[in-house]
């Protein structure tokens, strides 16, 4: 890992674990700025984010030696935070810890950015995946789109017929209609091609996707201590999906072959396309 990329990670998980840590211990700082059946679903965000915060920390340090499928993994987790800490910057939060929160959005965005540009720059051209793999992975990407697009509209348009503003959860929306959907449907064409980026990057989205939905699971779980009712529906189909993701996040990343191409190595032209290297059948 470069000199610069390291710190910032370490940075990062320092200020998750603080922020989520502090939420799960005093839950008493989202009274006044959460909905009171929203308070376990912050809780149980924490306890992810607390836990990917940590695993960002010990990545940062390990990585620092190169192994990109670390990095691909620091990449998902860097990339459910800007998610996590995106939900309590949109909506408002304001309490003791809104500074960290904004500072932890801010730092994951920038290092996503710079994260992928660092992974292009080791030049992973030679990245395989089995087709069948590469094509199971690529469907799975593109049904995120084709289910949560028409969703998310649906919700969306009485709104703009009425002009009503919601007071909560919007951020989902925003985060899901500009950022996560995009790069799943980007992700999928890639990957269905067979280009690099597809086959590089999609393990990370799907981790992201994991850690979000597994922490909507366990809200669910942790509402009987808020005398929230459980919503079965919510939570089978939370189970449902977090597993989805993490099985296709692992057996992508467990399959994909990368020949990472150093910088001082010759760099030959492609044939046709990155891809007519990067989808070969083995």
């Amino acid at each position: 890992m470069s000199p610069g990329r390291w710190p910032l990670r370490a940075l990062t998980g320092v200020l998750t674990v603080i922020a989520a840590a502090t939420g799960l211990l005093f839950p008493d700082i989202y009274a006044r700025v959460v909905r009171p059946d929203l308070v376990p679903g912050a809780l149980s965000q924490d306890l992810i984010s607390a836990i990917a915060g940590f695993s960002l920390l010990v990545l940062a340090f390990l990585a620092r030696g190169g192994r990109p499928k670390l990095q691909i993994s620091a990449l998902g987790i860097l990339g459910y935070l800007f998610y996590a800490y995106g939900i309590y910057v949109i909506e408002r939060t304001y309490n003791g810890f809104c500074l960290v929160y904004m500072a932890v959005f801010t730092l994951t965005f920038w290092g996503l950015v710079y994260g992928a540009l660092k992974l292009r720059a080791e030049r992973p051209e030679r990245a395989r995946l089995l087709k069948g793999v590469r094509v199971l992975s690529a469907s799975g990407a593109l049904l995120q789109p084709l289910i949560f697009y028409p969703l998310w509209i649906a919700m969306l348009l009485p709104l703009m017929q009425s002009g009503e503003q919601i007071d909560s959860l919007y951020s989902v929306f925003i985060l899901d209609l500009c950022f996560v959907m995009p790069a799943f449907l980007i992700l999928s064409v890639l990957t269905f091609r067979g280009r690099w980026p597809g086959l590089v990057y999609a393990p990370a989205l799907y981790l992201l996707g994991f850690a979000l939905i597994f922490s909507l699971a366990l809200g669910e779980l942790f509402k009987p201590f808020f005398s929230v009712a459980v919503s079965a529906v919510s939570l089978c189909s939370s189970l449902a999906l977090s597993a989805f993701f993490l099985v296709l996040g692992a057996l992508h990343l467990g399959k994909l072959e990368l020949g990472v191409m150093r910088r001082n190595e010759t760099h030959r032209p492609h044939t046709g396309s990155a891809g007519a290297l990067a989808g070969t059948e083995r």
